[in-house]
């Protein structure tokens, strides 16, 4: 299954989940389950932004970008951070109205058992894609991922708060775990944005460094040395660049072959990385 596969059932998944959680909150009243609910339209209007962003970003270079579309996918995480943000600053309004005035809980046992089934969705949508973002490397599949598996996580939470709200017959829990849930999401939101604000930004790719410091350390007898070895992101793709100090003596076409078969090297065991050299005769 591609990733526009994947993000499509994401979406779908989105709709029915937050069918049954919005039932839920029908049954129960609880501003808790209503905020679990609005933040899966969050995850919808997410995921729907994250299926266009990888649509884009799987276009071929073209003349007005050279270097792809893959950066794409960072600005799909920065615009899904914004969003949470913005639903757990509703979250907590909508909690604060119900801590000045309380509402009586309705049939709250069915309820947390029908949002725990809900809950049980958005984890198995969460560890596909989380799967599927670790085989392709894809800052938006992760990014999705992330969010909603911090879904279940507050989703569990509420469950165990309401289902202690209940039997201790505590109402006022309720929008206190709201609250509570609404700075998870807001916490989370402003993880997303950063993550994708240094992906904008041309990070380095620490790991990509150093596989392809192994590659040229396999090949170190036929060079003087390497040095200036960079790389940035850019959504799935890493670009690196190094300097290359070669034999003086070596032609021109001894040089360039030397440095497409180093090329190729790394085509083939780093399919991610589209790698530059700069040659350089040896410094005396």
């Amino acid at each position: 299954m591609d990733k526009k596969s994947i993000a499509g059932i994401t979406i779908f998944g989105g709709l029915v989940i937050f069918g049954v959680k919005l039932y839920a909150y029908w049954i129960s009243g609880s501003v808790a389950l209503l905020s679990d609910a609005l933040e899966s339209i969050v995850n919808i209007l997410a995921s729907i932004m994250m299926f266009v962003c990888i649509v884009i970003a799987e276009r071929p270079p073209d003349s007005e970008h050279h270097y792809g579309h893959e950066k794409v996918e960072c600005i799909s995480s920065f615009v899904e951070g914004v969003l949470v943000i913005v639903a757990g600053l509703l979250i907590i309004r909508e909690a604060y109205g119900r801590l000045v005035t309380p509402v009586p809980l309705g049939n709250l046992d069915l309820a947390i058992i029908i949002s725990l089934f809900a809950t049980a969705m958005n984890g198995l949508l969460s560890w596909a894609l989380m799967k599927k973002s670790k085989e392709t490397g894809s800052i938006a599949l992760e990014g999705d991922a992330t969010h909603l598996f911090s879904d279940v996580v507050s989703s569990g939470g509420v469950a165990i708060g309401l289902t202690l709200a209940t039997r201790l017959d505590i109402i006022i829990l309720d929008p206190i775990l709201a609250v509570i849930m609404g700075l998870i999401i807001l916490r989370m939101g402003v993880g997303l944005i950063w993550k994708a604000g240094q992906a904008l930004m041309d990070s380095s790719a620490p790991e990509a460094e150093k596989q392809l410091s192994v590659i040229m350390d396999r090949h170190q007898s036929s060079f003087v040395d390497y040095h200036n070895l960079k790389t940035r992101k850019s959504g799935v793709k890493v670009f690196a660049e190094l300097h290359l100090s070669l034999d003086g003596t070596l032609s021109v076409q001894e040089a360039h072959d030397f440095t497409d078969h180093l090329e190729e090297d790394v085509r083939n065991e780093l399919p991610e990385v589209e790698l530059t050299i700069h040659i350089e005769p040896q410094r005396k």
